[in-house]
C-alpha cells in the first residue's frame, strides 16, 4: 500500500465539538420545519365553479304531504345516499302522524334539493299513508331503499295487530323509483 501524499486532514477526526455542532444543526432544521407548514388542503374547487352540496337534505322544516289533523308529522327514521347516481345525496324519511295512541300508518318520502338551492323538497312517495302500512327494518344500501312492511288483510283487522308482512325494495330506474319484492318476502 502506498502512503498518502496528503497530510492527515483535521476534519476526519471526530471530537465532541463536532457532535455538538451536528446535533445543534439538526435541532435547528427540525425547529424550523415545524414553523414552516404548508397551508391546509381543501376540497373546494376554484372560484367561480359551483359544486353540488355534499350533505344530504335535512328533514327539518319540510312540509310532508301527509294529513295529520291537529297533530304534527314526525320523522321516525331517515337515511341518506345517492339514489339516482347524480353525485348528490338524497334523504329517505319514514314519516307518521304523532298520535298519542295506536299505531299510525307510515309514509316513506324521498327528499332532494336542486343544485341551485339548499331547500329540500319531496320528490317521491314510496309508501303512501293511505295504504295503512307500518315500516320496519328500514335501510338504504347501494342505491336501494329496503323496508319490511307490516299491513292488514282487511279493514276488519285491528290496527294493533297487523297480519301481513312484506319486504319491499325501491331502486331508481329510467327516471322513477321502481318497487320490487325480494324473494324472501312472506305473509304472516
Amino acid at each position: 500500500m502506498q502512503p498518502s501524499a496528503v497530510p492527515e486532514l483535521a476534519h476526519t477526526d471526530t471530537r465532541p465539538l463536532h457532535w455538538m455542532a451536528t446535533a445543534t444543526a439538526v435541532a435547528g432544521v427540525v425547529a424550523l420545519s415545524s414553523l414552516l407548514q404548508p397551508s391546509p388542503a381543501t376540497a373546494a374547487q376554484a372560484t367561480g365553479t359551483r359544486t353540488a352540496p355534499a350533505t344530504p337534505p335535512s328533514t327539518a322544516g319540510v312540509t310532508f304531504p301527509i294529513t295529520c289533523g291537529p297533530v304534527k308529522a314526525v320523522v321516525a327514521k331517515k337515511a341518506a345516499g345517492d339514489l339516482d347516481g347524480d353525485g348528490r345525496p338524497e334523504t329517505v324519511a319514514v314519516v307518521h302522524c304523532d298520535a298519542s295512541m295506536g299505531t299510525p300508518p307510515d309514509a316513506v318520502y324521498v327528499l332532494t334539493r336542486a343544485a341551485d338551492t339548499t331547500a329540500p323538497r319531496v320528490v317521491a312517495t314510496l309508501v303512501d299513508p293511505k295504504d295503512r302500512l307500518t315500516v320496519t327494518d328500514f335501510t338504504l344500501h347501494a342505491g336501494a331503499v329496503t323496508a319490511t312492511l307490516l299491513g292488514y288483510s282487511s279493514p276488519d283487522v285491528p290496527s294493533c295487530c297487523p297480519d301481513l308482512k312484506d319486504t319491499a325494495s325501491w331502486r331508481w330506474s329510467n327516471g322513477a323509483f321502481v318497487r320490487t319484492t325480494p324473494s324472501q318476502a312472506r305473509t304472516v
